[in-house]
Parts: C-alpha cells; structure tokens; sequence
C-alpha cells in the first residue's frame, strides 16, 4: 500500500465515525448540559403547577333515564295490520314510530340549536353559561367576571369586534353549552344518560332537571299538537265518505288519537322517566391537577435535553 493510499484510509475512518451516534457520547453532553435540563424542567413544573392551581374546579351532574313507553303506539300497530289497505285508501298512514325512534328523536331534539335557544331564554341562564369565573361554596355564589358582566346592573361588558356584541349571541351561546352537555344513550341496555360539565354543582344539577322537565314538555306539546291536527283531518275525511269499512278505520284512529292526548296530559314524564336523579356533586370531575403537573414536568424535561443535544450538534457542525 502506497503512502497515499493509507492517507485516503486514515481520513475515512474519523468520517464513519462522526456519522455514527454514540450513545456514550450522548449521555455525557446530557450529563455535561445538566443544569439547563434542570433549569428548563424546574420552569415548565413550577408553571404548570400555577397554571393547575389556576384552573377552577368543575363539577359534573348526570341522571340516568329509560325510555318511558309510549302505550298509545300499540293501538295504531294493530290498526295497521288490520285496516292498512282500507285506511290507504282513505289516504291515511296508519305507521307509526316505536319507542325507540322517539326516544332517539328527543335525543336529536334535545342537542338542537332551537332547543338550546329556548333553554337558555326560558331559565335565563346567559350569565351562567358565559360569564361565570368562580363558585364560593361557603355562601354557595356565583362570581361573575367583571370584565363580562356587570352582575348589579345586569349589562354585558365585553369587548369584541363586529359582528359579534357585549352581550353574546345565541349561537355563540349554542357553541358554549355544547361544550357542557352530554345526552347519550346506552346501545346494549337502551339507557340515557344526561350530564352537565359546571363550575357550580348546584348549577350543574339544576340545568339537568330542567333539560329532562323541558324535553318531555316539548315532545309532549309535539305530540299533542299533531294528534289534535290529525284528530281535525281525521274528522273531514269522516264526513267525506260514506264506506262503512272506511268510517269504521276513521273512527279507530280518532280513537287513538284521542288516547295520544290524553296519555301526554297525565304524564308528566312523557318520553324520558327517570331511574336515577342527578344529585349536586360533592367531589369535582375535573381538571386533573396532578396530571397536568406531571405533563410539564416531562414536556420540560424532554424540551430540556432536545435543546442540550441540538445545541451540542450545531456547535460540532461549526
């Protein structure tokens, strides 16, 4: 081997090695950079400990319902097998849905914006949907953050850009209560569950009682209304025909209409029946404080060695 063949050799070896990561190498430029691992840990666990101090508690309601039977589908079920060709004619649709679609049908209800609307409007509930800060259990108040909402004068403060005003909208209000509510129901055993997500426990289960009371009212209104205008149509086509097989079917679905109002007048709880009340909570659901530290303590720690390691690299680059 020539003198400049073992050259070319000799600078070869260093370069394979500089590509190489040694993981001895790396431990000792952590090792070396200690105190700003240190240092960058101790700042990112000192914030997110102030940062969960910071967070209020909140505190979740929920009440566990069942699909109340809906008696008055049964008798129109038999009608239609019995008299579905006859009352066709007539123009009459005799189907009708079961429990379960009604029951999914009050979910869907329930989640909708015009539901929500009304909700918010009916119990007034705008402040403590969009301006709460904190809830003093001693007194069990609400303190209202002042630069919303002037809680003595009842008027909106905040500042925002057009086209939105101090006082927030109802889909803004919409998006808020969304974000608190939870209403679903269970596949395997058909239960429901509603919840809300509050700063107040007491808030929290008060807006669960009234959604549950709001809902049955509004499906029983539905219901009643659309019974009485096809009670009002049932009675034209009565007096329009003279087939007594007709009539007879005529005559049957004003009786169940007539069952359907009357059934949603003495039950209060018309599509939703309670099994398990929502209670005011005593212990919060959340934030998880400790969680939260122990994430800033790792997000420091691991941006701590990322900016020793890069640090060292771009230096040898040089």
């Amino acid at each position: 081997m020539n003198s400049k063949d073992a050259h070319t050799k000799n600078l070869s070896v260093p370069t394979i090695a500089d590509d190489e990561v040694n993981l001895s190498e790396l431990f000792f430029v952590i090792w070396e950079g200690k105190w700003v691992v240190i240092l960058i840990t101790a700042l990112f666990t000192i914030a997110s400990v102030f940062y969960a101090l910071e967070q209020p508690n909140v505190y979740k309601s929920e009440a566990l319902l069942a699909a109340a039977e809906q008696e008055q589908s049964g008798g129109l079920g038999a009608l239609a097998g019995q008299f579905g060709g006859l009352a066709s004619l007539a123009g009459v649709n005799l189907g009708s849905s079961g429990t379960a679609n009604k029951t999914q049908l009050a979910l869907e209800v329930l989640k909708s914006r015009q539901f929500t609307f009304n909700f918010i409007e009916k119990h007034n509930v705008l402040p403590d949907l969009m301006a709460v800060k904190s809830w003093r259990q001693v007194d069990n108040s609400i303190e209202y953050d002042e630069e919303i909402y002037n809680e003595k004068e009842k008027k909106w403060l905040r500042e925002v850009n057009a086209p939105f005003k101090p006082e927030p909208s109802m889909q803004e209000a919409y998006e808020e209560f969304s974000q608190l509510i939870t209403a679903d129901m269970n596949k395997e055993n058909g239960m429901i569950t509603i919840s809300i997500e509050h700063i107040s426990p007491v808030i929290a289960q008060r807006w669960v009682n009234w959604l549950i009371q709001d809902i049955n009212t509004v499906m029983k209104s539905r219901d009643v209304e659309e019974a009485n205008k096809s009670t009002e149509f049932l009675t034209k086509q009565l007096e329009q025909t003279k087939v007594a097989d007709i009539r007879t079917v005529l005559y049957k679905l004003i009786e169940e209409q007539t069952k359907t109002i009357m059934f949603a007048n003495v039950r209060d709880e018309y599509v939703f029946k309670t099994i398990d009340p929502a209670l005011v909570p005593e212990k919060k659901f959340k934030p998880g404080r400790a969680l939260i530290c122990i994430f800033g303590f790792l997000l420091g720690g691991f941006l701590g060695v990322v900016i020793v390691v890069s640090k060292y690299f771009l230096k040898n680059e040089k």
